[in-house]
């Protein structure tokens, strides 16, 4: 159990090696740069102000942050950094990767998701009204080119507004919900490690089907969990206590991905979509981080939150 005098010392920025662990998503990459430690190093002393309340309030002395934000915007190095610091600092913290959770690979997640805006879309074409065997023609076109999410085709196909406008109705029913993720799988393994369970066994997702297993982790000498997930800070999600929130525009996060070459075609307007629709979710639940960070690094205030939320 960990000793919370401890909380009493200064903290000083750590020397950073070329490697340090990361969270435990197989496959996962991590590049440090400059940015994601100072935006660390923004967030550690803020998080070193909360966490003694959180500790003293469990009965097992643990604690559960997350990091979370849209893709790209460096979720998985601030979360190692905040890691590695606590860990430093003589806070024992273990980083989870919330990717591992899906109930699908991403090559069939993303299919799936597709697949959910294509069958919205098409409803809502029919009950408008709006669907032929002309504009089937054109659709199946559209689709093979992947360009039936542009909103510039509008102009050209009009009937594609409302297409458009079903399709992301639908696919906003199953981006970042139940659907999509196990939620109550990850929420009971933040609840065993709350209890204070000394060992639980983690789920581990690759890209392929067979790349699907469990690790037994050792947590005994763990008092923070630390969460590194696009949706760590969502309504479904039980068990996080101090949400960080890594605010970003939906341009910025195109902008990050198209660096990360995460997909392959990190800029279609399907994708653009699907960030557009995942950026309004971060931000409706934004309120209830704790801590907000900008992409320039700065920590925000509530009152600031809420203006960039009504822009």
């Amino acid at each position: 159990m960990i000793d919370l005098s401890i909380f009493s010392r200064d903290w000083t920025p750590p020397a950073i090696p070329n490697e340090i662990p990361h969270g435990d998503m197989p496959g996962d990459k991590v590049s440090i740069n400059e940015g994601h430690v100072a935006k660390a190093n923004v967030i550690f002393p803020r998080l070193l102000a909360l966490l003694p309340d959180v500790l003293a309030q469990n009965p097992a002395h643990k604690a559960v942050i997350s990091v979370c934000g849209g893709s790209g915007v460096g979720k998985s190095e601030t979360a190692s950094l905040l890691s590695f610091y606590l860990n430093q600092f003589g806070i024992g913290a273990y980083t989870l990767s919330g990717d591992n959770y899906p109930h699908r690979i991403p090559l069939f997640n993303d299919a799936e998701r597709l697949r959910v805006f294509r069958v919205s879309a098409l409803r809502g074409l029919i009950k408008a009204g709006e669907y032929d065997a002309a504009r089937a023609d054109s659709l199946a076109k559209l689709m093979q080119e992947g360009r039936e999410a542009d909103p510039a085709l509008r102009a050209e196909y009009p009937w594609l507004t409302t297409y458009q406008q079903a399709g992301r109705l639908g696919l906003s029913g199953y981006l970042g919900t139940q659907n999509e993720i196990d939620f109550a799988e990850i929420s009971a393994i933040l609840a065993q490690f709350k209890s204070g369970s000394e060992s639980i066994f983690l789920k581990r997702m690759g890209r392929e089907e067979t790349a699907l297993w469990y690790d037994r982790v050792e947590l005994q000498n763990i008092s923070v969990l630390v969460v590194e997930w696009t949706h760590g800070n969502n309504d479904l999600l039980a068990g996080v206590d101090i949400p960080i929130l890594l605010n970003s525009t939906p341009e910025e996060t195109l902008a990050h991905r198209k660096l990360r070459a995460r997909d392959g075609a990190p800029d279609s307007p399907f994708t653009t979509m699907v960030l557009e629709i995942e950026q309004r979710l971060l931000q409706s639940q934004a309120h209830k981080a704790k801590i907000v960070v900008s992409k320039s690094g700065e920590l925000l205030t509530p009152e600031q939150m809420q203006e960039l939320s009504a822009e």
